[in-house]
Order: structure tokens, then C-alpha cells, then sequence
């Protein structure tokens, strides 16, 4: 099987600092006006020191402002995160990435004069065509992604290979909570002896395997070659391969009926233009009485809207063809689109940031291990900015995640 290991050819857009003079220069005052709305200090080799913050705040530090200001006048969303992954910027000695990127996802909305942002339409970079979630634009999307390594995703996620929020209570341990999320979820879709279930985005198993045990009957199915792999091996030493069938399959081609569907994390892969056909299969597939949950990340509805037609550093590095959806989206899919409306809500939004700090944390920790299976330096400032992006996010209230249950009225 062919994984995705990256090396130094994978990052071209590195390699040459853009020239782009006036855009350069017109960055580094929007830069230097917005670390003066947050309490951040920025530092410049020759020590100047700019911001809004004060000796104890967190310190941006400008290790080549040039490249960085002209990273950053090409494209603000995604030169920010290449700068970094070029090592332009870094946290000042003894500041931590995501406190650092805490207080600007904080003030995300105001750290560009509202005059100026009535041009992202214009200035924004599109989503590439080739991305898009089509049968088989979803297949090389989340191969991409998923596909990277098993090995590289065991060496910072809990024993049982969750890739998405936990749910932490007092003294919970990572695999503690996320074992309450997949309770949480099977709860809301009401699983239990001898029910028919449908996992939509196995993952490496382990929800499958939960339901499993309670007596359930489960297809689950993924686009990952890896991830399929994985998952029957976990699943035959579990002695379940006779309640658990791993399928390569995309969710529009399955067939039949399930009391119970249940999808984690999933739907920010499908697309705002393939909602309604996500959403629709599964009130297709879904048995009379039946119930649906759905974990998903979310974010502000008219952010959603602003942002939706722009290609952003996430997009491009991390989750090709991924966009995030509103609580308010999802309503109005399924208002428009199926019989099912949301039922019941639990909010994971903080839980989501600590598992992240968790990852991080193991990420970095592991990063000798890491490097052995064939990833570059490029890569672990790659997914140490990743994760602690999205960290910031879910700290801030940027960035939400619900686990949502939906029902037929």
C-alpha cells in the first residue's frame, strides 16, 4: 500500500519568497495595526518591538520579516501558515504556539479594517476544481490526509485511535474521554442489542468496535485504504469481524436500510455543495423509528458564509476540499433536503481544544519516532502550527463542535 510520506519536494510554494514590493509593505502595516488590538508583543531581529501586549504577553517573534511581509501581502490566509512552515515567524522564547494564536483568532473578525475586507472576493484565491468532492475528488482528497501513515497518527493519538474531539470529565485521560464521546454518540443513536448500524468514516475503528460490543450490527465505511486496513485488524483481534464489516465505499453508494447511522467528524469533508446529498442519503438509508447522530466541528454562520468561497492554508496543506458548517447550515439542509431535524445538541468546543493541546503535546514528544517513517521538518512545523491553530480556534469560541442527534418528528 502506497502512503503519503512528504519530503522536501511536496513544499514548492516554500521555496521562492514571493515579489510583491507594495503588497509587502501594505502587510506589514495591517500586521503591525492588528498585534496592536491584542495583547501580543512582535519582535524584529534589529529589537523593535511592536504590540499591544505587555511583558508577560505572548511574543511573536519575527525571525525574517521579508519573507514573512511578503508571504502574508500575497495571501494573508494562507502565506500566515507557510511563513511559519518556512520558520519567517516563531514563538518567542517560552511562549507557546497556540497562546500565541489564541488572541488573534479572538479578534479574528476585527483585525482587518471592515473597508478592506469587502475585497476578499476579489483578492481571495478559489478553491481549486480538482478538489472538489466528487466521487472520485473525495477518494484522493481524504487519501491525502488519511492516508499518510498509520504510524504517524498512532504516535499521538490515544489507544484507541479517535481522531476527533473527546469528552472529558474530572480526571478523565484521553482514552478515557474519548470512549464518553463514542458512548455519547451511540446513546443518541439509540444503539444497543441487535440494532443495524451504519458508521459513516470508520476511522481506525474504534466506534465500530464500541457499538459492536454492545450487540450491534455495523457497516462502517471509509475512502482511507489505511484506515480500512487498520480497522479489520483491530477488529478481528477483537474477535468481532462477525458484527463488523469494514467497506472502501463512499457514502452515496450504500444500499439498504439502518436503524441507527452515525457519522463522526465526517461532514467536513462532504462539502457545502454536496450537504444536501449528504444529507439526504442518509435520511434515505435510515430504517422508520430510526436515529441519526452526527459529531461535527462548526463555526459562526455568517463567518461560514464569509469564508466559504476562499481557499484557505487549512485547505490546501492539511484537509483538501474541507469546509466547516453552521449549526444554522445543517438546519436548513435538512429542512430543505430530508424528513430528519435536530433533536438534541451536546457542545464540545472546549473538550475539542484540550484534545488538541493532548495531540500536540504527544506530537511533538514523538517527533524522532516520527521522522524515521519518512516526514521532514517542513512537515512537523507543518502540523505543529495545525494543531495548535485549531486549538486556538476552539479555545476562543472561533471554532465550535456538536454532537447532534436527528430524528423524523
Amino acid at each position: 500500500m502506497t502512503t503519503v510520506a512528504p519530503t522536501s519536494l511536496r513544499w514548492p510554494a516554500l521555496e521562492t519568497v514571493p515579489t510583491a514590493p507594495v503588497h509587502a509593505r501594505v502587510a506589514r502595516v495591517l500586521f503591525e495595526r492588528a498585534v496592536g488590538l491584542v495583547p501580543v508583543r512582535a519582535t524584529y531581529p534589529d529589537g523593535r518591538v511592536v504590540g499591544g501586549g505587555g511583558p508577560d504577553s505572548p511574543v511573536f517573534e519575527l525571525v525574517n520579516p521579508e519573507a514573512f511581509f511578503a508571504r502574508i501581502g500575497k495571501d494573508t490566509k494562507i502565506g500566515f501558515g507557510e511563513a511559519f512552515m518556512a520558520g519567517d515567524w516563531r514563538p518567542g522564547p517560552g511562549t507557546d504556539l497556540a497562546d500565541l494564536l489564541a488572541p488573534f483568532a479572538a479578534k479574528l473578525s476585527q483585525l482587518i479594517p471592515e473597508w478592506l475586507q469587502r475585497f476578499r472576493t476579489i483578492v481571495d484565491e478559489r478553491l481549486p476544481h480538482h478538489e472538489e468532492n466528487t466521487l472520485e475528488g473525495s477518494r484522493e482528497n481524504i487519501h491525502r490526509h488519511y492516508d499518510l501513515s498509520n504510524d504517524l497518527f498512532a504516535a499521538f493519538l490515544d489507544p484507541t485511535m479517535s481522531y476527533s474531539s473527546a469528552w472529558f470529565e474530572d480526571g478523565d485521560d484521553l482514552e478515557a474521554a474519548q470512549l464518553r464521546k463514542i458512548d455519547g454518540m451511540l446513546d443518541y443513536a439509540g444503539v444497543g442489542e441487535g440494532t443495524r448500524v451504519l458508521e459513516i468514516g470508520t476511522g481506525w475503528g474504534a466506534l465500530a468496535l464500541r457499538a459492536a460490543q454492545r450487540g450491534a450490527r455495523v457497516l462502517t465505511i471509509t475512502l482511507s485504504e489505511e484506515q480500512a486496513e487498520l480497522a479489520r485488524e483491530r477488529i478481528a483481534a477483537a474477535g468481532m469481524t462477525d458484527r463488523v464489516e469494514v467497506r472502501l465505499q463512499d457514502y452515496r453508494e450504500v444500499q439498504g436500510q439502518f436503524d441507527a447511522i452515525v457519522s463522526v467528524e465526517m461532514i467536513e469533508a462532504v462539502g457545502e455543495k454536496y450537504w444536501p446529498t449528504y444529507f439526504s442519503t442518509i435520511d434515505r438509508l435510515l430504517a422508520p423509528g430510526g436515529r441519526v447522530a452526527i459529531q461535527s466541528i462548526t463555526m459562526a454562520h455568517e463567518r461560514m458564509r464569509a469564508t466559504r468561497r476562499s481557499y484557505s492554508w487549512i485547505q490546501k496543506y492539511i484537509f483538501p476540499g474541507g469546509i466547516i458548517p453552521s449549526l444554522q447550515a445543517i438546519d436548513e439542509t435538512l429542512a430543505r433536503h430530508t424528513s430528519l431535524r435536530v433533536a438534541q445538541r451536546r457542545e464540545l468546543g472546549w473538550h475539542y481544544a484540550e484534545t488538541l493541546k493532548q495531540w500536540r503535546g504527544r506530537f511533538l514528544a514523538e517527533w524522532d519516532h516520527v521522522r524515521t517513517l519518512g516526514f521532514d521538518d517542513t512537515f512537523r512545523s507543518m502540523w505543529e502550527f495545525y494543531l495548535a491553530y485549531c486549538e486556538a480556534g476552539f479555545r476562543t469560541g472561533y471554532l465550535g463542535v456538536s454532537q447532534l442527534q436527528m430524528v423524523r418528528p
